[in-house]
C-alpha cells in the first residue's frame, strides 16, 4: 500500500530536524555493531608506523594524520600496522593457482580457533584469455567457463595470518560488491549484463549467487538466484526482521535504482534456500521518492543537505529477467528515483545504509557522494552524509568517492573511497565529523602523472579488532590493527 503524505509527515517530522553541513554524517542515534575481522603487510611482513605526531592519538576525533608508509604501500596514522594477507600473483590458493586480482566486496564471518574465514569478490571482466590472474575454475564451482570472475575464501588464523585460500564460485563477471546474511553466507553481485553469446559468454550475466564460507559441498554446481533479477547488481542487504532484500544498481544511460525483493508467502530464509527459488518468486520492486510535501523525486542528487527525508513506495518491475528491456529502462522518470553509481549497503539499526558514489552531468545535481538511511519500518529515507564536488583530487585531503561502506562497532561508518586521485579509507562519526584511516601510497602511474587504486571490501573482524580492506589493484587484501576507540 503506498504509503500517504499524511503518514510520511508523522513519521519524518523528527528526521527533518537532522539537518548537517555537507560533508559530514547526521544522525540520531549510536550504530549498532557491524560485520568484522582479523590481521595484515607485505604478504606476511609487518610494517608498524613510528609515533610521529603529539596529535596522532590526541585529537577527539580520528586517529591523527597519515604517516607515510616507508614501502609505499598504505599510509596509516601512528600507532598502527598492516599485514598483507593475499596478493594477486603472489599469494597461492590451496590448489596451487595464484591469488586472482581485482578484489573487490567483502565479508567476515567467525571461523574456529579463533580463526576468521573472508569470503573475497574478485570484480574481473571481459575476455578471460587476457585476464591475468582470473579466478580459476574449479572443477564444479564453474558457472560459464568463458568468464574470469568470482570469489574466493580465505582463512585468516587468530595470528593474522593466511591459513589457506581456495575458490567459492568461479566463472562469473564483474563481482563487484554483495552481501553477507544473517545466516551465514555471502552473496555476490554481478555488475554485468552481458548474454550468452555475446563477447564469447555462454550463459547470460547480471544475477547474485551464493557463497558458503563454511561447507565447500553447497558450492558446487553454482546457480544464480535469478528471482532477484538480472541487472547491474552492486550490493545486497537482508531485512532481518521481515526477510526483504534489498538491492543496490550501479548503471548510468539511464541511472540506476534501488530495488526491495520480498519473499514468497510462507518462505523461510537460511543455507541454501535462495537458491533454490523458482526464478519469478517472490516480488521484484524498485523504489519511488517525495518529499514531505508529496512531491516526486526523480533523483536522488536532488537532495542537497545532510538530514534530507523522503518518503518511499515501491514499484513493482514487469520484466525481472530484462528480456528484451533492461530492468531501469522498462520505467519512465516519473515512475521510479534514480541515482547515478548506487553503490556499496550495510544493514545496522534496524534499517539499511546505501550509497551513491558521486553524480555528474547526467543527474540534476552534482556531488561527491552520499550516504543514505533507509528504514523500512517508516519507509522514510534520510539523508546521512553528503560530499560536495572534490575541486583538486590530486591533493590530499578532500574525500569522494564513496564506495563499499560498513557500520564501525567503534560508532559510524568506514567507507572506502573509489574516487579520483587520492584514495582513502575513512571514517564518519555518529556526531557528523570525518576522518581519514588509511591513504593508498601503491602509485600505478608515473611521478608527473600519478594513479591510485581504489580501496575495496571494507569490514571488520567479528572481534572488531581488525579492518580489512583491499587496495583492488593489483589486489592487495590487508588487515589493518591498532588502537582502535570510540570515535564521538
Amino acid at each position: 500500500m503506498p504509503i500517504t503524505r499524511r503518514d510520511f509527515s508523522k513519521t519524518s517530522a523528527a528526521g527533518l530536524t537532522l539537518v548537517g553541513t555537507a560533508g559530514v554524517l547526521a544522525t540520531a542515534s549510536a550504530y549498532a555493531y557491524a560485520d568484522e575481522n582479523a590481521d595484515a603487510a607485505p604478504a606476511g611482513a609487518e610494517r608498524e608506523h613510528e609515533a610521529r605526531s603529539s596529535q596522532a592519538l590526541g585529537s577527539r576525533t580520528g586517529y591523527g594524520p597519515l604517516i607515510d608508509d616507508p614501502d609505499g604501500l598504505v599510509a596509516l596514522p601512528a600507532g598502527f600496522s598492516y599485514k598483507v594477507v593475499t596478493h594477486a600473483g603472489v599469494t597461492k590458493l590451496d590448489s596451487g593457482e595464484f591469488t586472482p586480482n581485482s578484489h573487490d566486496g567483502t565479508a567476515t564471518f567467525p571461523g574456529t580457533r579463533g580463526s576468521t574465514l573472508l569470503v573475497v569478490n574478485h570484480e574481473i571482466g571481459g575476455d578471460r584469455a587476457e585476464t591475468d590472474f582470473p579466478v580459476p575454475l574449479m572443477p564444479e564451482l564453474v558457472y560459464d567457463p568463458a568468464a574470469p570472475g568470482g570469489c574466493t575464501v580465505v582463512e585468516v588464523s587468530k595470528h593474522g595470518e593466511c591459513v589457506a585460500e581456495w575458490v567459492g564460485v568461479a566463472g562469473t563477471q564483474e563481482n563487484c560488491a554483495g552481501g553477507r546474511t544473517p545466516w551465514g553466507t555471502w552473496l555476490t553481485c554481478e555488475e554485468d549484463t552481458t548474454r550468452a553469446g555475446e563477447d564469447g559468454m555462454t550463459k547470460d550475466h547480471g544475477y547474485v549467487f551464493e557463497v558458503d564460507p563454511y561447507d565447500r559441498r553447497a558450492n558446487l554446481r553454482p546457480k544464480p538466484i535469478k528471482a532477484l533479477g538480472r541487472y547491474d547488481h552492486e550490493a545486497v542487504v537482508v531485512d532481518t526482521k521481515r526477510g526483504h532484500l534489498y538491492l543496490t544498481e550501479d548503471a548510468d544511460e539511464p541511472n540506476g535504482l534501488l530495488y526491495r525483493w520480498t519473499p514468497p508467502k510462507g518462505f523461510r530464509h537460511g543455507r541454501g534456500k535462495l537458491r533454490g527459488l523458482s526464478d519469478t518468486a517472490g516480488v521484484l520492486e524498485a523504489f519511488k521518492c517525495f518529499d514531505s510535501r508529496g512531491r516526486f523525486v526523480d533523483d536522488l542528487s536532488r537532495a542537497t543537505k545532510a538530514g534530507t527525508v523522503y518518503g518511499v513506495d515501491w514499484v513493482t518491475v514487469p520484466d525481472r529477467d530484462a528480456r528484451t528491456v533492461p530492468v531501469r529502462e522498462q520505467f519512465t522518470d516519473t515512475q521510479v528515483t534514480r541515482a547515478r553509481k548506487l553503490e556499496g549497503m550495510w544493514w545496522a539499526d534496524g534499517g539499511a545504509y546505501v550509497v551513491s558514489s558521486y553524480a555528474r552531468e547526467e543527474s540534476p545535481e552534482q556531488h561527491d557522494g552520499q550516504v543514505w538511511f533507509y528504514d523500512p519500518a517508516r519507509r522514510k529515507l534520510t539523508l546521512k552524509l553528503i560530499l560536495g564536488v572534490n575541486q583538486d583530487p590530486s591533493k590530499d585531503g578532500a574525500l569522494d568517492g564513496p564506495d563499499n561502506i560498513t557500520v564501525s562497532p567503534y560508532g559510524g561508518v568506514i567507507l572506502a573511497e573509489d574516487g579520483e586521485g587520492v584514495q582513502h579509507l575513512f571514517g564518519a562519526t555518529d556526531s557528523g565529523r570525518t576522518y581519514p584511516i588509511a591513504r593508498n601510497e601503491l602509485n600505478e602511474g608515473t611521478a608527473e602523472e600519478p594513479e591510485y587504486s581504489e580501496f575495496a571490501g571494507v569490514v571488520f573482524s567479528p572481534d572488531g579488532r581488525t579492518l580489512y580492506a583491499s587496495i583492488q589493484n593489483p589486489g592487495i587484501l590487508l588487515a589493518i590493527t591498532g588502537p582502535w576507540r570510540h570515535q564521538r
